[in-house]
């Protein structure tokens, strides 16, 4: 795969990097000649490319060189995509997933569903590294308000973006065709907009630290605990209405395939329930056994890697077996490490953080990558009409409303709310849940079948123009927006 084989050289590259920042502190980066790696890249890559695509037969035939050839020069692509996407002042992770569409080899040898599994992969790996950068102490005074944003904003954003997706789509989500009952089934729209319901947190530190000096420090800090609880939170309401609008595949069929939809919903809400609370029991568990192991059987920080990996993996692995959320397991198994005191004093949060960094900042990047290099370019010209418009409708409608709906709450002032409300950047949560969102519309209740296949194909292509569109347009406006609204650094935050 992809990620495993380029871990090794990214690793050695990655502890020299801002181009992913995390607010993480690390030695100056050595300048990156880009006027003269960027020809070069081209030139080799062009030669590897010609070599991966010259036969018909798949990766099978290429010699395991020129595969480790090609995965190398890729992923120094991506240091000089998102060196050049930093400066024109849009998120790095941009830049990677246009660096994937162009190249887009069409011989990866790897399918949508191996392309899910991978994704599942690298979600459990961005929810840990997530809870670990949940800092309580960084967030005292609006704790209540950040839950409130990141779960109620969540549902909000999804239900209103939902129905205007219902409202604007055509059967197919191949273009627009304003009115209710004669487009789009209302369960692929509204899946379409769980899996847009999530904030990204790397994108979003990513453009914020243009205009940190503008931005308040507390209102940095509730952005980040933002984009980092609502990552499990949306990936809950995806799976709340998996459970509601589609059928059971069992095999020969059955009656159960027929239930209704109040059946459906019970089903539903007790699966929820049910996933909630043993992923948090399962998490809290893991919380203290990190922390034994860690007390007990770390003797230096090298090792740190070590844990982290083995208690997310065995974490996710326990709570999916136990019949919960595999993804709330291991977020909140992050969210206590990083809140706990250990018996070493070097070992803390910070020191677990930074160990872990490289992986989660790899698995990003490989997430925008594949997806990029998967996705056919001609596959998304159905989707252009109502990506643009859900572009849309999230940014100027959805975002907003899930943000103004708790501002008599907010301890923050309305011009610090209509910048929270812009600062909405999605980025790999949705775009690994479309994945699942192809393999779901086929089991929609009532679905054509014959609307399936074009149905998924353009729902997938839905996402990928949303995630371009809003990193685009708020990573460009947004230190505009700040100016626009006169926001000043410092502590801040007063009503």
């Amino acid at each position: 795969m992809v990620a495993p084989m380029a871990a090794r050289g990214w690793l050695q590259a990655e502890r020299g990097s801002r181009a992913y920042g995390r607010g993480i502190r690390r030695p100056p980066p050595m300048p990156v000649p880009t006027q003269v790696l960027t020809p070069m890249l081209a030139s080799v890559m062009g030669n590897v490319t010609a070599t991966v695509t010259a036969t018909s037969a798949g990766l099978e035939d290429v010699p395991i060189q020129a595969r480790l050839l090609f995965i190398g020069m890729l992923f120094l692509g991506t240091l000089a995509m998102s060196k050049f996407s930093i400066r024109l002042g849009i998120p790095g992770v941009l830049g990677v997933l246009l660096l994937g569409l162009v190249v887009n080899v069409n011989y990866l040898d790897l399918n949508h569903v191996e392309a899910e599994s991978l994704q599942v992969f690298g979600l459990a790996l961005l929810l840990f590294y997530a809870g670990l950068k949940t800092d309580l102490q960084a967030i005292r005074g609006f704790l209540e308000y950040g839950l409130l944003l990141a779960l109620g904003g969540v549902v909000i954003t999804s239900a209103a973006l939902g129905g205007m997706i219902w409202w604007l789509s055509s059967s197919t989500a191949d273009g627009l065709l304003p009115g209710f009952g004669n487009g789009i089934p209302i369960g692929a729209a509204f899946l379409v907009a769980a899996c847009l319901g999530s904030t990204d947190a790397g994108a979003t530190l990513s453009v914020l630290a243009q205009v940190s000096k503008r931005v308040p420090q507390r209102l940095q800090h509730l952005l980040e605990f933002e984009s980092a609880v609502n990552d499990p939170a949306a990936l809950l309401v995806y799976g709340l209405l998996i459970k509601l609008f589609t059928r059971p595949s069992l095999p020969g069929g059955g009656a159960g395939m027929e239930s209704s939809l109040s059946q459906a919903l019970l089903q539903a809400l007790q699966d929820f329930v049910q996933q909630i609370g043993s992923g948090l029991i399962v998490g809290v568990l893991f919380g203290y056994v990190a922390k034994f192991v860690i007390d007990h059987l770390v003797n230096e920080s090298s090792q740190l890697l070590v844990v982290a990996m083995s208690i997310a993996f065995v974490d996710y692995g326990c709570a999916h077996f136990l019949g919960g959320s595999g993804f709330v397991a291991v977020y909140v198994t992050g969210v206590f490490m990083t809140n706990m005191t250990y018996r070493t004093p070097e070992v803390n949060h910070e020191s677990i953080q930074e160990v872990l960094l490289p992986f989660n900042t790899m698995t990003e990047i490989t997430i925008f990558l594949i997806f990029g290099l998967l996705v056919q370019p001609s596959e998304l010209i159905g989707a252009l009409p109502m990506g643009i418009a859900t572009a849309a409708a999230l940014m100027l409608v959805a975002r907003p409303l899930g943000v103004l709906a708790f501002q008599p709450l907010s301890p923050f002032s309305r011009r610090e709310g209509l910048l929270i409300g812009w600062c909405g950047l999605r980025g790999a949560v949705p775009l690994a849940l479309s994945y699942q969102v192809v393999a779901a519309i086929p089991l929609l209740r009532g679905l054509d079948p014959s609307l399936a296949e074009p149905l998924a194909r353009n729902a997938q292509g839905i996402v990928f123009v949303v995630v371009v569109l809003n990193l685009l347009v708020q990573g460009l406006t947004l230190p505009r927006v700040c100016r626009a609204i006169g926001l000043e650094g410092g502590r801040g935050g007063e009503a």
